[in-house]
């Protein structure tokens, strides 16, 4: 009897252990399917890591992406072998060793021991890497400028990314886009590239994310609220207004591809293009970014104008200041204090704003790009930034000029004397001091060993003002260094101004056949 109780006893408790494995399992079976949102992530890389990719030269290299939390990754490239564990996110990183710059094709494999799955990276090079962001003059097509154009055939290490055009209500950590061998989009990214990888001799990968019409503002991240005070309102506005939000919603949700209207409507919005086109590509190792925009800017002085809603941005004037907390977050987002920014000043054109009609067109106080031009030149107040001049370029109708191979040009040779440390000239005079002696005024410049002028003529583009800011164009003679100015309708000039007007006439450069950078001495306000 006692025997059989026991039997029933042990059969009972084994009967219980069973039950409680099966609760046991059938949780465990529970959490590992409510897991697979969370959890089971499939094994991936970040988007810009793929075929025919340009890692940058020494530096350490990050790589990251995401697998299902716990699993082991590793990255295998060149001599160099990292390892790591998926985070309870799904995300992981390493960074390789620093590399030297290679023409030598090389293999990155990138395996998970979750899945026991390998990607495999082919024809990977090392050497300089630029990001080329902006509006549409960054945009602008091979196709449409026929002198770089020709130029393809000739560049054989140079690889380009572009990064498909959308939107993102929040910051994304993909994008679309691959690497292509040889296939430039942009006319100014790959002609700044070709002249860099004939100068350096390094492969050269550029990574293009821009879209036209687009606003600075465009371009920032959300949390540049805290810095940026109408930024802060342009945002709460947008927050509240959830027709806005949900009409953005309807059409990445809709057909394929977008229309006119719902395209330009899409790329003027703030915040968005930033979330989509640029936060996926941080912290990809580069060399610095090359920035073409402003344009959008230029469509009042002061900024936040009612109407039209596109045009409600900083303005002209704030442009300089808003630029140069844009840079400082987009360092911090890429973990790099020492990242380059290349901006290229806005070229000539002859569009002004009709705010004053007291104010004569063509002149240095008429509202013109020049404002914006001096609004730019500000962000070298920061170190390790460079502004391409091209006011000589441009056309006085056409806010897409063609001629982009000098602009192209100009911005390698900034690239090569200020990032590569190259002892070449790369910027063209610039106001050193002026005197005034009696009704003269002489201005000396800097950054020219010789004055000349591109036609042989007198230098064009002077104009002198007296202390209530009355402006007369100067005749102007070169005597080394220094360019003497007149003018006959001025008795006692204090003031000048260069290349002050939307589409200057301008003819002053150095030896290199660089262009006189624009400048004002006076203070008054526009």
């Amino acid at each position: 009897m006692k025997r059989a109780f026991r039997v029933c006893n042990i059969s009972i408790r084994f009967v219980g252990f069973l039950f409680l494995l099966s609760i046991g399992v059938g949780s465990f079976a529970q959490t590992t399917a409510m897991g697979k949102s969370t959890n089971n992530i499939p094994f991936q890389l970040g988007s810009l890591f793929k075929d025919h990719m340009v890692l940058q030269r020494d530096v350490p290299i990050p790589v990251w992406g995401k697998a299902t939390a716990g699993t082991t990754v590793t990255v295998k490239f060149a001599n160099s072998k990292k390892q790591t564990i998926a985070d309870s996110n799904g995300k992981w990183s390493v960074k390789l060793d620093a590399l030297k710059a290679s023409f030598d094709s090389k293999t990155m494999l990138v395996s998970s021991s979750m899945d026991k799955k390998t990607i495999k990276i082919s024809d990977v090079l090392v050497g300089e890497v630029w990001i080329c962001s902006g509006q549409s003059n960054m945009q602008f097509s091979v196709n449409g400028a026929p002198e770089v154009k020709k130029l393809i055939p000739s560049a054989k290490n140079i690889r380009s990314f572009k990064v498909k055009n959308t939107v993102a209500l929040e910051p994304q950590d993909t994008c679309e886009g691959t690497w292509e061998v040889n296939y430039p989009n942009s006319a100014v990214a790959f002609s700044f590239a070709y002249f860099l990888e004939k100068s350096a001799n390094v492969p050269v990968g550029i990574i293009l994310t821009a879209w036209g019409s687009s606003s600075l503002e465009a371009w920032m991240p959300k949390d540049m609220v805290e810095t940026v005070p109408h930024f802060k309102t342009m945002m709460e506005e947008f927050d509240a207004d959830d027709k806005t939000k949900n009409r953005i919603t309807a059409i990445l949700n809709g057909k394929k591809p977008w229309g006119k209207e719902d395209d330009i409507f899409l790329r003027r919005q703030s915040n968005i293009l930033y979330n989509a086109m640029m936060h996926p590509l941080m912290p990809y190792a580069c060399k610095g970014i090359v920035w073409y925009q402003g344009e959008r800017n230029t469509q009042s002085m002061h900024g936040m104008i009612k109407e039209p809603w596109f045009s409600r941005n900083s303005g002209m004037l704030k442009y300089g200041d808003v630029l140069k907390e844009w840079v400082k977050r987009y360092r911090k987002g890429w973990d790099n204090d020492d990242l380059h920014f290349l901006v290229v000043m806005l070229p000539g054109y002859g569009k002004e704003l009709k705010t004053d009609k007291n104010i004569a067109a063509n002149t240095p106080n008429a509202h013109s790009w020049a404002w914006m031009r001096e609004s730019q030149l500000k962000v070298l107040e920061l170190p390790h930034t460079s502004v391409a001049n091209i006011i000589d370029l441009g056309d006085y109708k056409n806010i897409h000029p063609k001629d982009k191979l000098p602009v192209g040009k100009r911005l390698a040779l900034l690239a090569r004397k200020d990032v590569l440390g190259e002892k070449i000239t790369a910027l063209g005079p610039t106001l050193k001091k002026v005197k005034i002696k009696k009704n003269t005024v002489i201005v000396r410049f800097k950054n020219a060993k010789k004055l000349k002028t591109t036609d042989g003529k007198s230098p064009t583009g002077f104009w002198l003002a007296d202390e209530a800011n009355r402006w007369f164009p100067a005749k102007a003679t070169i005597k080394g260094k220094r360019v003497i100015l007149t003018s006959s309708s001025l008795e006692n000039p204090l003031y000048v101004r260069y290349a002050f007007t939307g589409k200057p006439d301008v003819n002053l450069e150095n030896e290199a056949n660089l262009p006189a950078y624009p400048f004002r001495t006076d203070s008054f306000k526009p």
